[in-house]
């Protein structure tokens, strides 16, 4: 990138306040601005430097996961030092809503349903489907279109997940699960799928959401549970994988872009919001990025299959998030109990 400072980071406990000051990030010059994101450099890179060049301003850039970004955050409250969060699944963030500020985006008339900041500081950016990622070698004969499949019996062992209370990207496949297999859409009537599906793994629980798709693109498994841009980069390169989404329904999971409270550069945020969220870019992020955007009037240009070919599953996310530890308690319980 050509201006914008990039620096990965480590977070453990509240150990940031130093390498704040090492790195300069405490600059309140009104051409910085300083964004904490839980996006990849080669996804966020590209976005910033279009910003950088449309409004002059220096952007430093500091990334890590959501976890460890909502801990630093929570650590500099009483001296801010970054003005956005840029990132971030809404499950884990809307819980922290407290240390963000409230503003609406200009281009809010034009979120689709669901998608709206209801929460008044959380602006919707991008937004995912769950799918399932399919080696393509080694499935044969055996049929999967969706989370029935998943109880075949042919696929023991063969299924790549990880730990819902440590992967965000687990943790909304659980929830897709118990909305999709659940009786009318019901989330607590899913519970007798889940726990054959639990069986159905045989034990098996991957260390991270990444050895989910590695495993099945490295023929370790026939299928994986994982989000929806994973799988792209290894079909582009040959591997041999599909996609499969999912029949039964799909719970759509966001992720959001903030105003840290007592942000130094409040205008410059309010305009990388407004930015990110305009046409332009969301059609960018759609077309050359693969990502699923949050505007109604983007066209599906960039392989991903449109929203209007897909089921999708209205879900509360204040009543997911209301029940989503008594709900890893079970799944953990069921887990213990078969194996």
């Amino acid at each position: 990138m050509k201006r914008s400072k990039i620096l990965m980071f480590l977070l453990v406990g509240i150990l940031f306040s130093a390498l704040v000051f090492v790195t300069g990030c405490s600059s309140d010059d009104d051409n910085v601005l300083v964004i904490y994101s839980t996006f990849s450099e080669d996804f966020a890179g590209p976005i910033i430097e279009m910003f950088e060049d449309a409004y002059g301003v220096t952007v430093e850039l500091m990334l890590a996961g959501t976890g460890p970004t909502l801990a630093r955050l929570r650590a500099e409250q009483e001296n801010p030092q970054a003005d956005l969060m840029w990132g971030g699944g809404l499950f884990s963030v809307i819980p922290e809503a407290d240390l963000f500020e409230d503003f609406t985006s200009i281009n809010e008339p034009y979120m689709m349903p669901g998608q709206q900041n209801v929460e008044g500081n959380i602006t919707r950016f991008i937004t995912s489907a769950r799918l399932l990622m399919v080696n393509t070698d080694l499935i044969g004969d055996i049929e999967i279109k969706g989370y029935a499949c998943l109880l075949n019996p042919a696929l023991r062992g063969q299924i790549a997940i990880t730990d819902p209370a440590a992967s965000a990207s687990s943790f909304n496949h659980l929830v897709n699960q118990l909305y999709a297999m659940g009786a009318g859409n019901n989330p607590h009537a899913g519970w007798d799928y889940m726990e054959q599906f639990i069986i159905n793994t045989d034990g098996i629980m991957l260390p991270g959401s990444s050895a989910v798709h590695m495993g099945v693109a490295d023929g370790e498994f026939i299928v994986g549970l994982t989000y929806e841009e994973a799988p792209f980069p290894y079909i582009e390169a040959g591997a041999p994988v599909a996609v499969v989404y999912i029949d039964e329904g799909i719970v759509a999971t966001s992720t959001g872009v903030a105003i840290v409270a007592g942000a130094r550069n409040r205008t410059m945020a309010e305009n990388f919001i407004n930015f990110v969220t305009s046409y332009e870019i969301q059609v960018f992020v759609e077309s050359q990025l693969f990502r699923r955007v949050v505007r109604v009037d983007v066209p599906s240009t960039g392989g991903l299959t449109a929203n209007a070919e897909l089921n999708w599953i209205p879900a509360d996310n204040s009543y997911i998030l209301e029940h989503r530890d008594s709900w890893l308690e079970t799944f953990q319980e069921l887990w213990m109990a078969h194996h």
